[in-house]
């Protein structure tokens, strides 16, 4: 290719798909371990091409796309896909300032919700996430059309201490301009959520995830995102 960023050389090549490091990629050319184009290549500097074929013991080597794993503070009222006509920015946009890589919403929330959302192009994060008897820990803070009851409140705890959703703990929160009350759930949405509140003949006028598997809204403003850290991603795949 005339494009220079289009082009990779041979040994950077294996090392991204993971056979070994740079160093050790240049050996094995060497020794006439790989294949490029069903022949033998020595040069470990080699220019590649989009349409070469490296081969390894019989392994066609394709670099696999690089993880991404993002937690943003999503607005209230955001789509999560760039709409024609609509000036506010889409999750899509918003989370354009962190990576260039197209992600997608684990456990996603309403778009009228705010809150956390993670976001990543790892496909078995989102079907994982996505379960719904799942136990996932989620904190909510809910704005309502009216007060709740002590009692009402201790009534949807209780009623759905073993549904979906999950209600483990729910108070009031006090000192607000309008009634709010904090919810804590291990499993269901903030939909399911709403939907039940609802039954009982409560609107949810406003609805902002805190919590969600350990991740807080710490130092990340409303519309802001950041990369998970390499524990944060860890706990996320394999202890969630």
């Amino acid at each position: 290719m005339s494009n220079h960023e289009s082009v990779i050389r041979l040994n950077k090549y294996i090392a991204h798909c993971g056979v070994c490091n740079r160093k050790q990629a240049v050996e094995l050319v060497k020794k006439g371990e790989i294949l490029v184009n069903d022949k033998v290549e020595t040069n470990p500097f080699l220019e590649l091409n989009e349409n070469d074929r490296v081969v390894y013991k019989g392994k066609l080597l394709v670099i696999e796309e690089k993880k991404v794993y993002i937690l943003l503070n999503k607005p209230k009222d955001t789509q999560y896909t760039d709409i024609e006509g609509v000036k506010k920015p889409s999750v899509a946009t918003l989370v354009k300032k962190t990576t260039e890589v197209k992600v997608f919403a684990a456990n996603p929330l309403e778009e009228s919700s705010a809150g956390l959302v993670v976001l990543t192009n790892d496909i078995e994060v989102i079907a994982k996430l996505s379960e719904v008897d799942r136990k996932m820990k989620s904190v909510y803070e809910l704005q309502m059309d009216k007060v709740i009851t002590e009692e009402e409140l201790l009534s949807l705890k209780s009623q759905y201490c073993d549904s979906i959703p999950m209600i483990t703990g729910i108070n009031s929160i006090q000192d607000r301009e309008f009634p709010t009350v904090g919810i804590e759930i291990l499993k269901g949405t903030d939909t399911s959520i709403k939907s039940a509140l609802k039954d009982k003949g409560y609107d949810v006028t406003r609805a902002d995830r805190t919590f969600f598997m350990g991740l807080t809204k710490k130092d990340l403003k409303r519309g802001w995102s950041r990369h998970l850290t390499e524990k944060e991603v860890i706990f996320l795949k394999y202890f969630s």
